[in-house]
């Protein structure tokens, strides 16, 4: 990640002199020159927030984080960034676009006649090319006697974690504090037709080091029981694993903790009129860590440990090697399929 000093851009108040309007201005322009520095530098995408853990590397302080929040966003908005230099929240992505525009070209008859020739030739070639490439006789779980998925709490999470979820056939989703009911309801339905196989059934987790992320298992046990009527499942033998964050981790990895625990009403839980101040979960995580917390984006910042850290708690119940051993097992089978085709087109090529 390069290293450099970020400083925020003041933020304005009221009407400014054309000198401090240009000192603003160039300002800003250093920011988000400075923030296209580092995002050449990332293999991922983060969100907003998660842009203000990676820039706390370089001197943001986390009182700035709302602040700096926005002026992302506001570059965004004016162009001086990219739109795309935070991940996208794909729960609020629009579906069933228009795509007539996409279709209209300007070429005439004759032309789009031979476009289309060129086009059958072209296609026959890539579809002897790809013979048996996508032939897969059985799917990576079928010689596994375990079945995983992944829930995060946060996009930034999804967006790390996801090549190694890939490799592995892993789903992973953003909760985004819980899933919908039809999310929740899909998940539950695999889960039942992986343990109707024989299979053990393994849900990780990983998100915010609070005193509800730490009681996540009872949660999401909870979670889905409430549908297990309607699902037809019930998640007894669900093994819930939180992996990630915890005060080992925090420290060794140097990092930063937010003073306070509000939660989404907006109240604290440190505080005694909080309903659920008093819980036991609540003041067993008081004693212990006292009125703070760590964001799971905060994992963003040391991406190599965050993702040994999610390959491990993979191989806690998976084989570390199995994905080679699937795609070979699969490029076997593609090798016998392309070789058959091929032998009866009268086509010579070779392995995929």
């Amino acid at each position: 990640m390069c290293v450099m000093t970020i400083t925020l851009p003041n933020p304005g108040r009221g009407r400014r002199s054309a000198d401090a309007e240009l000192m603003h201005q160039r300002q800003i322009e250093r920011f988000c020159h400075a923030i296209l520095e580092i995002n050449s530098s990332l293999d991922f995408r983060v969100s907003s927030r998660g842009w203000c853990y990676i820039l706390e590397e370089h001197g943001l302080g986390k009182g700035d984080f709302d602040r700096a929040q926005r002026v992302i966003n506001d570059c965004r908005k004016s162009g001086l960034l990219p739109l795309n230099i935070c991940a996208d929240d794909g729960a609020r992505q629009a579906v069933h676009l228009d795509q007539a525009n996409a279709d209209v070209n300007p070429y005439s008859v004759d032309d789009e006649v031979e476009r289309e020739l060129e086009g059958i030739e072209t296609a026959r070639q890539d579809a002897i090319d790809a013979v048996g490439w996508g032939y897969s006789p059985y799917g990576f779980w079928h010689s596994q006697d375990t079945y995983i998925e992944m829930l995060v709490e946060k996009i930034d999470l999804k967006e790390l974690f996801s090549g190694i979820c890939a490799d592995f056939c892993i789903p992973i989703a953003n909760s985004r504090g819980w899933p919908d009911i039809n999310s929740r309801a899909a998940m539950m339905q695999r889960f039942s037709a992986m343990e109707a196989e024989g299979k053990r059934c393994v849900l990780l987790y990983c998100g915010d080091h609070d005193p509800a992320g730490l009681q996540i298992s009872e949660s999401l046990h909870a979670m889905f029981l409430d549908l297990a009527h309607a699902v037809g499942w019930h998640p007894g033998r669900l093994i819930i694993d939180r992996f990630g964050l915890d005060e080992g981790f925090i420290e060794e990895h140097r990092l930063s903790w937010i003073d306070g625990l509000e939660t989404g009403s907006g109240r604290s839980l440190e505080n005694p009129r909080h309903p659920d101040h008093y819980k036991p979960y609540v003041q067993d995580y008081l004693r212990q860590f006292g009125a703070r917390k760590v964001e799971a984006n905060a994992l963003v910042v040391r991406p190599d440990a965050a993702r040994q850290l999610c390959r491990s708690a993979i191989t806690e119940y998976v084989d570390a090697d199995a994905p080679h051993a699937y795609l070979m097992a699969r490029r076997e089978a593609q090798n016998e399929i392309r070789a058959q085709v091929l032998e009866r087109l009268g086509e010579e090529g070779g392995a995929v």
